[in-house]
């Protein structure tokens, strides 16, 4: 029997199709980093050092700011260098690593919404008790079981992808290791990896994306029901749905282009798979900053001092 041996090196091969032209992604991209980097960077530090913006909701925008500082940093520094000096290739080991980096943070964008989306309800549908149900010793029932589903998923889903071999190609059409992309170029059997994946989808983001709905639903229907005046209560509700509407765009389009086999070129593909991560990260600040009165006020204290 002739011995299979299995790739241990991958090259990241996304948007290879524009050849000569391919360095110039580099400028685009590393604007929307930086974009990312200082933005957040900026909300962070707001939250942070301003004693009045201490309260759970500000805590939980500081949050989203420290995801969306954190996942650019796992992928586009070497994408961008990519584009310069043609460093395409990665370990196995090395994408694991990126894969589960990227997922794990991944998956707290949706995770921190349900937190928000809990705030929200708290301070809205029960205002006596907000302060009692978002004290930290209270809200850790809402924090453990998602913080452990995340860790859980992730790990199994990169751990099983970890076991496979690969015998064809070791291309993928990606500027970062994702987990589908690198199954498909397993040689055997890949059915429990694919429903590991499939599981990871429903249980996290969709699961997410179901309570939210639900829990702003909620919200709008006690606002309606109360006759109370709720534009100043629901003006951060509108605020979070708009967040949340740029990660449910971005995703809905990134997975639909993968879809869309026939007619749709692989690098826009790529586009999409890749924006589905960056642009989330550079607009989430930007609505917050914006939207959020608290914020906003500091901001603009912090850039004009």
């Amino acid at each position: 029997m002739e011995n299979v041996t299995s790739h241990t090196h991958f090259i990241l091969d996304g948007f290879g199709e524009l050849g000569a032209l391919r360095p110039f992604l580099f400028l685009p991209f590393s604007v929307m980093f930086v974009v990312s980097l200082l933005a957040n960077s900026l909300l962070l530090y707001v939250v942070v050092s301003q004693r009045s913006l201490h309260s759970p909701m500000f805590v939980l925008i500081a949050g989203m700011a420290l995801v969306d500082l954190s996942l650019p940093l796992f992928f586009v520094p070497h994408m961008l260098l990519s584009f310069l000096f043609d460093w395409r290739g990665i370990s196995l080991t090395g994408c694991l690593v990126q894969m589960y980096l990227i997922h794990l943070v991944g998956a707290f964008q949706s995770t921190l919404m349900v937190w928000m989306s809990l705030d929200r309800y708290f301070a809205i549908c029960m205002p006596l008790t907000y302060h009692e149900q978002m004290a930290l010793p209270k809200f850790l029932r809402f924090i453990v079981p998602l913080v452990v589903r995340n860790i859980l998923i992730v790990s199994l889903f990169v751990s099983l992808a970890g076991t496979l071999s690969f015998c064809a190609s070791n291309v993928l059409n990606h500027c970062f290791c994702e987990h589908l992309a690198l199954v498909q170029l397993a040689c055997g059997s890949t059915a429990i990896n694919n429903l590991v994946g499939l599981m990871g989808i429903f249980l996290t983001p969709v699961a997410d994306f179901i309570f939210i709905t639900v829990s702003y639903i909620v919200i709008f229907s006690s606002v309606l029901k109360s006759g109370k005046s709720g534009t100043k209560a629901l003006h951060t509700c509108v605020t979070h749905m708009l967040v949340i509407t740029v990660c449910l765009t971005t995703a809905l389009v990134a997975f639909l282009s993968y879809r869309i086999t026939n007619g749709l070129p692989v690098g826009v593909r790529v586009f999409f798979s890749t924006m589905y991560l960056l642009f989330p990260s550079c607009s989430h600040p930007i609505i917050y900053g914006m939207r959020t009165a608290g914020i906003k006020t500091h901001i603009l204290r912090t850039l004009t001092c």
